[in-house]
This record gives C-alpha cells, sequence and structure tokens, in this order.
C-alpha cells in the first residue's frame, strides 16, 4: 500500500523556490531514475561550475551536470525510512502516474545528437537509448568518439544484456557520458565508468543493477510516494550523521532541524502525526510498514539528538540504496 497524496498541492513559483535554494547548496546531492537505475550528482564546495546555456534550472561541473525543468504537475515528497542503526531521508520529485511516461525502449536505440546536452560543447555527440525499459526514465549514453559510436552502433536493436551485444564487453572501457532522461530534467555524468570491483567515484556517477531492474518497480517499496504518483528525481539534502558517499560522521543537530522543515511543509501529515506519535489508530491509506519506519526513525532521532551512540548494523540497509 501506498500513502495518500499528502498536503496541499503547492504553487509552481514554491516548488521553484525550492528546487533553486537546493541547487545553490553544494552540501545537496540528486538523483534521477528508477529502481535498479539511477544516476546521482553531487559537487564539492570549492568546485568549479558553470551555469546552463539555456533557461533551464541547473549547473555543470568537470564532473557531471543536472538540468531541471519542472512543470506544474511536479510534487516534492519529503520523507525518511528507517531501518536498524539509522535511516535514510530525501526528497522525492514525484510526477502523475498519468503524465511520467518516457519512450520505455527495451533496446538499444540510436537517439541522434544530443541538442539538449547541458553543455553545449556536447551537443554534437551522439545518444544511445540504453533500452531499458524503464516507466519514466531514459537510461542513456553519448559520445563523440568514432570508435565508440560504431560499438554502440552496432549493438543497436538488441537487448543491452544480451550475450551477443558487443556494448556490454566494453562499455567500461569506452566509458561514455551517461545521460539520465525524465520529464522533469536530466543528469549527465561524465566522470569514468568504476571497472569491476572498484568503488564509486566520490561525484557523479551512475549506478545500473539487472537484479533490482528485473523487479520492474519505480522505486523501493520502503519509500512512501503518494498513490498516484511515481518518482522521477530526488533531492538529498545535508544528513545529519552521513556525509554524501555514505560514510559516519558526528551527529549535526543543525542539518537534522534543516529537514525536519521540509518534512513539515512537503512530508506525508499522516506519517507525521505517527511519527510524533499523535496517533494511536493507523489510517487506511498508510501501509504497516511504512508506519513502523516512521516509529523507527523517531526513536533513532531522539537517541541522537541526546547524544547516544547509534551504531551501524553490517548488512541492513534501507530499500532505498541501489549501491
Amino acid at each position: 500500500m501506498q500513502s495518500a497524496p499528502a498536503g496541499r498541492v503547492p504553487a509552481p513559483s514554491e516548488v521553484e523556490t525550492l528546487l533553486r535554494g537546493a541547487l545553490a547548496d553544494a552540501g545537496t546531492a540528486w538523483s534521477l531514475g528508477s529502481f535498479g537505475a539511477i544516476a546521482e550528482f553531487m559537487r564539492d564546495d570549492d568546485e568549479p561550475v558553470r551555469a546552463l546555456p539555456d533557461t533551464r534550472m541547473g549547473l555543470a561541473t568537470a564532473r557531471g551536470a543536472i538540468a531541471l525543468t519542472p512543470g506544474p504537475d511536479l510534487r516534492p515528497v519529503a520523507y525518511e525510512t528507517g531501518f536498524s542503526g539509522g535511516y535514510n531521508h530525501a526528497v522525492a520529485l514525484c510526477l502523475p502516474e498519468g503524465t511520467c511516461a518516457m519512450a520505455q525502449r527495451i533496446v538499444v536505440t540510436e537517439l541522434g545528437s544530443d541538442r539538449e546536452a547541458a553543455r553545449e560543447e556536447d551537443r554534437e555527440a551522439v545518444l544511445f537509448d540504453l533500452g531499458l525499459g524503464l516507466r519514466a526514465v531514459d537510461a542513456c549514453v553519448r559520445t563523440a568518439d568514432p570508435e565508440a559510436i560504431a560499438c554502440l552502433r552496432a549493438g543497436t536493436g538488441k537487448p543491452l544484456f544480451a550475450m551477443d551485444n558487443p556494448i556490454g564487453p566494453r562499455l567500461v572501457a569506452m566509458s561514455p557520458h551517461r545521460v539520465f532522461c525524465a520529464r522533469i530534467g536530466r543528469i549527465e555524468v561524465y566522470a569514468p565508468i568504476p571497472g569491476p570491483g572498484e568503488m564509486s567515484p566520490e561525484g557523479p556517477h551512475t549506478h545500473v543493477l539487472p537484479k533490482l531492474l528485473r523487479a520492474g518497480r519505480t522505486h523501493a517499496a520502503t519509500t512512501p510516494i503518494p498513490q498516484g504518483f511515481v518518482p522521477c528525481a530526488g533531492m538529498h539534502p545535508p544528513h545529519p550523521y552521513k556525509d554524501m558517499m555514505g560514510r559516519r560522521i558526528a551527529f549535526d543537530p543543525a542539518r537534522h532541524a534543516a529537514f525536519q522543515i521540509l518534512l513539515e511543509r512537503w512530508g506525508d501529515p499522516d506519517l507525521l502525526a505517527i511519527k510524533r506519535g499523535e496517533t494511536e489508530v493507523l489510517p487506511a491509506t498508510i501501509s504497516p510498514k511504512h508506519a513502523q519506519s516512521a516509529r523507527r526513525v523517531a526513536e533513532l532521532q531522539a537517541r541522537f539528538l541526546r547524544g547516544e551512540a547509534v551504531e551501524p548494523v553490517a548488512g541492513d540497509e534501507d530499500g532505498d540504496e541501489q549501491a
């Protein structure tokens, strides 16, 4: 069961203010994708940034870019998900089920020059949809290298993971730009693709995990997305006890307080009431799993705020984590 739509319908200007404020904060990371395939954008506080050469909201660095085109039906949903020894938080950027759909191609497909690239110098490079069949996101790669283009063209018309597709064995070596697109915008990743056994880089990167893709989900079951909506992207404000790479830091009460303000405005009021212990009766629109998660988050946050040591539990991460 999913949560019912929460709170009043936001004005487009209010959503724009939220997004622009987050884009200006180097401590906020971004994601765009679906369950099993996701692109992430983040930057260092002192990293040089470039404005986009058009009217889209966003910015580019030497490692990646984000470009947003929010429409009037974009719905931010702030949430927290608890698990043993910790919790996650984010603001999902959702669209109605009826307007979120992308191409949903199931074979590698050449799309031509990427005229919507975040940087002008990339707009003559060739874009290829990887054919992952995702509902709300087109996962693509882009390159101007003739050899890489030839390899990608040789794999068109076939599923990416087919045994006879030549792309898979050469994808890491080619390391084309990854370009994940949704109705609300795109994230581009320029950093090389890590090889087998290598850690994800500390910066923009992507994950494509076939095992999770086979589930056919748009998001993790632990994520309380309102009924009738699909998450296309996410804002990840600074976390009270984790850095951008998920490493533990000293608990920061100011970061905690900042997200509680977002949760108050953009979260589900029924889940907030459960978290605060203000209701004994579970609303019909709230799943027991999401209610339990809200109570667990409240308990964990109370312990952190009291200054208690909360140890992580190995192997027990929330389903939102795809890496």
